[in-house]
């Protein structure tokens, strides 16, 4: 489908649902997948309820907004193709146009947006043909405030946005918009220093303003030293430090490279428990906490640790430790104060959060790429996004809220307004780099570490994803039998085969 028929396509659908006219999407290559065959997804999703709430784009225009905008997807299990759909859907319903341009929301409710999840909406949307959305987004947080600075409302809740910045730029390679935001990024990095460092070089946080609200470990009062902020921070560093590189600053590059190694020294000898062997928050009185929470995970959502914490990953399948009937828990479930603050204030003492098990799933691939002997597995990152995926359910319908009950699934905020369609988390970011496995790179070869373990799912494709300015399709077809283009793992560019294995291991090729 070319980038004209793109166009055309949501034009007309925003024009017969009375909308303005947006800008088009991106090129498209050829395509393998059929939409119409999925439109059916969309016409049931416009059905589930009133649109009681309309932004930018109305249900009567999201199946060409869908079309002109994401990756297809196709698997045999009718319910994560279903999530799948849904969920772009779902966040579709979260783009508003303000004075300043395109921006996302997180509650339907509130028109003005939330800084909380944007590093989540960022590795998200990283992947939508139309960049534009996301490109005035950033713009938004970083040169929306008074006299074009950095918008105030950032620094309300501790962020990973320029690690986000960098991860979606080694998809979409937006030189151009990246570089000449250095010196705002940098700007950024030293408000953080200034008002949460410690003498110490740690950073501390109270737990609601790390989006974590009544937590096991903390407050909302207590300044303490949390594996949230103290790995946002690293990733932060090591991420100006490569668009310093990219701008040619060098001496701004080694002072954030600088920045990072000594964070990640203080972390691993600050926060690593030995005797739990899990990373933990450091209380402000200087002792850690007796909890293993989910937030020990996410150091490795940045690549922090190095050989030697794997071990913390024995928690993550143990149903003493975070795994329950529907989801992963934010506390380890044999913890004596586990769900003991209440229900319906935000709890994060072993609900399970979609934002944190978002978080979780992408440290869970990078140590199945980064650490083979981890005692983790392929099967345990699919059993536990099955989980992901089957928790989506409210009222038989497919629903994303802000969090639930690990034993029966319940939202716990139920068909609240605030709560439906909540912008929180990840999902299509977890099938493309996870179950498809792309591991974005910042050089030419392509690189693919599918997740999807042996003997599960006959075939897949993940059609018409946008990379380095091509269009990829990467599919599984184990008989060769679904898509008539042979046995195993076959990666297209631009429509031609670029590279093939029989199995599901790890794949590499040079981009043409």
């Amino acid at each position: 489908m070319s980038a004209n028929t793109r166009r055309l396509i949501f034009q007309l659908a925003l024009a017969a649902a009375g909308a303005a006219p947006l800008a088009g999407a991106a090129a498209a290559g050829p395509r393998v997948l059929q939409p119409a065959d999925f439109a059916h997804y969309v016409e049931r999703f416009n059905t589930m309820e009133e649109e009681n709430v309309v932004n930018l784009v109305p249900n009567a225009a999201a199946w060409g907004w869908l079309q002109a905008n994401i990756p297809f997807f196709a698997c045999p299990d009718r319910d994560v193709e279903e999530i799948y759909y849904f969920r772009w859907w779902s966040l579709r319903k979260h783009l508003v146009r303000l004075p300043s341009g395109f921006a996302f929301t997180e509650f339907l409710t509130k028109p003005a947006p939330i800084s909380s999840a944007l590093g989540h909406e960022l590795y998200e949307g990283r992947w939508l043909h139309e960049q534009r959305y996301f490109d005035e987004t950033v713009l938004y947080w970083l040169r929306g405030g008074p006299g074009g600075q950095i918008h105030p409302d950032l620094h309300k809740y501790s962020q990973w946005l320029e690690d986000a910045l960098w991860q979606r730029y080694l998809v979409i390679e937006d030189r151009a918009f990246l570089v000449p935001l250095l010196d705002t990024l940098v700007r950024d990095y030293g408000l953080w220093e200034k008002d949460r460092q410690l003498p110490s070089g740690l950073f501390w946080q109270y737990d609601v303003r790390d989006a974590m609200e009544e937590s096991i470990s903390g407050s909302r009062t207590r300044k303490n030293i949390r594996p949230t902020i103290n790995s946002y921070m690293f990733g932060n560093a090591r991420a100006i430090a490569a668009v310093a590189r990219l701008a040619g600053r060098d001496e701004v590059a080694r002072a954030y490279d600088q920045k990072a190694a000594d964070l990640k020294r203080l972390v691993l000898g600050s926060l690593w428990d030995p005797a739990a062997q899990f990373f933990k928050v450091r209380d402000e009185k200087g002792g850690l906490s007796d909890a293993r929470e989910e937030i020990g995970f996410i150091p490795w959502y940045f690549g922090l640790p190095d050989a030697g914490q794997e071990a913390a990953w024995a928690q993550f399948a143990d149903p003493a430790g975070f795994r329950a009937p529907f989801g992963l828990t934010t506390a380890e479930r044999r913890h004596p104060l586990f769900r003991s603050h209440g229900i319906g204030e935000c709890e994060w003492d072993g609900a399970v959060w979609p934002f944190a098990t978002a978080q979780t799933l992408t440290a869970l691939a990078n140590v199945l790429h980064d650490f083979p002997g981890a005692p983790v597995t392929n099967r345990d990152y699919f059993d536990a996004f099955l989980t992901y995926v089957r928790s989506q359910h409210y009222d038989g319908k497919p629903y994303i809220g802000e969090y639930l009950d690990e034993q029966d699934g319940y939202w716990l905020k139920g068909p609240a307004q605030r709560s439906r369609y909540y912008n929180h988390s990840t999902f299509a970011e977890l099938v493309i780099t996870g179950i498809a496995g792309l591991r974005p790179r910042a050089d030419d070869v392509l690189e693919l570490h599918p997740l999807l373990p042996p003997g599960t799912w006959d075939w897949f494709c993940l059609d018409d994803v946008s990379y380095h300015g091509r269009s990829l399709t990467i599919l599984w077809d184990r008989l060769g039998t679904r898509y008539g283009r042979g046995r195993g793992l076959t990666v297209l560019c631009d429509g031609r085969p670029l590279a093939r294995a029989d199995g599901l291991g790890a794949l590499t090729a040079r981009l043409p």
